[in-house]
């Protein structure tokens, strides 16, 4: 990763060279100005990552700094340093769009490394949501027009401009994630940070440090204080993904936190108050959760607050048409492809398929074969092996009720290899078995194909 790049702007030069070397020391690739012309100058050749002035300056002061970077169209964070005693200016200094301020003060050094380092997580959280935005722009219009999505989009407008608490629930694969942006982008909070955490890619251990953040030396290994996820969400929206596989214990630590409003780092004295809208997804059902006692009922109410339940693919059949053309257009544009869609004949396999991995399976599915076909329509033999199987099966074709498991394996291992243009290694990846015994079942099936 570069260097992050920080512009410092102040006319003490004894100031200037301590704020830059304590950076320095920190990894940050600096550059300073000793006044707000020669800092406008820069910003006009150089792209930075954040700009750090004095408020107090002859010609132009930091403020005028700040409005005149701003009417350059420039979104760069800016901290205003200050002196002791004048935290009114710095307030004011806030409100008119200064990003934080800091004051002179004995500490300053380590409260300037904790507010930078706040500063660039927080633009680079920024960055992402942009980005974030312009996909689910694309992504919002595509989800279905079932009449149960119909009435999902309704409730997102609805609740978006709430602080209340949302659950979504459903499947894997089935746009959870989608709808907790779509709430986030569509609140008043939308030019604040989205922060995700996935609960079930966390160790325990580590769990509470990600959410809270740790204060340096709070156990082995942490060797710097950190942020934790509610913090770089606060004014925001913090999404925790998969919450019905915390554990038990991080339930309870979580119930405060939503009570309270704050929460304590690890191996910190002083509770932090945060400000989050926060909203939670599962595949689990934490009714069910809650009755066999693997998810707490105080919290479980916590959370259901609004509830939005995102049904399967497979009892919404109707919307598979609008969404492979969306995939197709999708996946043509990032490969440079112009492929003209699926053939007739495969329309009925893929509405006789369950999608047990939902709207995500569909995707890669048809991302699998508009790479594979690169002109023209896709043809049925292109589809993922396991889709053409089970059509066939419901479709009265070569895999049909009363076939042998022998039939089946074989028809399976010949679409594969078909599938994966006769490349052994490959097939033998995707039917999770080794080449050794493909090569088995190939002997024992007469089937003959080209080694690889």
């Amino acid at each position: 990763m570069d260097k992050r790049k920080i512009l410092i702007v102040d006319d003490d030069d004894y100031m200037r060279d301590s704020v830059a070397e304590t950076l320095r020391r920190k990894g940050y690739d600096i550059d300073a100005a000793c006044d707000g012309a020669s800092a406008l100058d820069m910003l006009s050749k150089e792209s930075y990552d954040l700009v750090i002035s004095d408020f107090k300056m002859p010609l132009m002061n930091g403020m005028e700094l700040l409005e005149k970077i701003r009417k350059m169209d420039l979104e760069i964070p800016f901290l205003i340093m200050t002196a002791f005693g004048t935290i009114d200016i710095a307030v004011d200094a806030v409100k008119k769009g200064a990003s934080d301020f800091l004051e002179k003060t004995q500490d300053m050094p380590q409260r300037l490394e904790l507010k930078v380092e706040q500063l660039l997580q927080y633009r680079q959280l920024l960055k992402e949501n942009k980005s974030l935005k312009s996909v689910l722009t694309r992504q919002w219009d595509y989800i279905g027009t079932n009449k149960a999505i119909e009435g999902i989009r309704s409730l997102v407008t609805t609740v978006a401009g709430s602080r209340s608490t949302v659950l979504i629930t459903g499947e894997s694969g089935t746009g959870k994630e989608l709808i907790a942006r779509a709430i986030h982008f569509q609140s008043p909070r939308h030019n604040r940070p989205f922060v995700k955490v996935n609960c079930a890619a966390l160790p325990e251990g580590l769990i509470e440090s990600e959410l809270f953040g740790h204060e340096k030396g709070a156990f082995t290994g942490a060797l710097n204080r950190r942020l934790g996820k509610f913090e770089l969400a606060s004014g925001g929206t913090l999404l925790l993904d998969e919450i019905g596989e915390m554990q038990v214990p991080m339930q309870a630590k979580l119930l405060r936190v939503l009570q309270e409003r704050e929460i304590n780092k690890v191996g910190g004295d002083d509770p932090v108050e945060v400000d989050i809208r926060l909203v939670a997804t599962t595949n689990r059902d934490l009714d069910k959760e809650v009755r066999d006692g693997r998810f707490r009922e105080d919290l479980f109410y916590r959370l259901n607050v609004i509830r939005i339940h995102l049904p399967p693919l497979r009892d919404r059949k109707e919307d598979i048409p609008k969404l492979v053309d969306h995939f197709t257009e999708r996946y043509n544009r990032e490969n440079g492809l112009a492929i003209e869609g699926l053939r007739e004949d495969c329309w009925p396999i893929l509405e006789s398929y369950d999608w047990p991995g939902n709207i995500r399976e569909l995707e890669n599915v048809i991302e699998r074969a508009i790479v594979l076909t690169r002109s023209g329509r896709i043809k049925p033999e292109l589809l993922k092996p396991h889709v053409v199987g089970q059509a066939a099966c419901t479709s009265g074709g070569g895999l049909r009720p009363g076939a042998t498991i022998s039939q089946v394996e074989k028809e399976l291992i010949i679409e594969t290899l078909s599938h994966c243009s006769d490349n052994r290694t490959k097939a033998a990846s995707l039917l999770g078995i080794s080449i050794r015994t493909l090569r088995n079942k190939l002997n024992e099936y007469g089937v003959e194909k080209s080694q690889d």
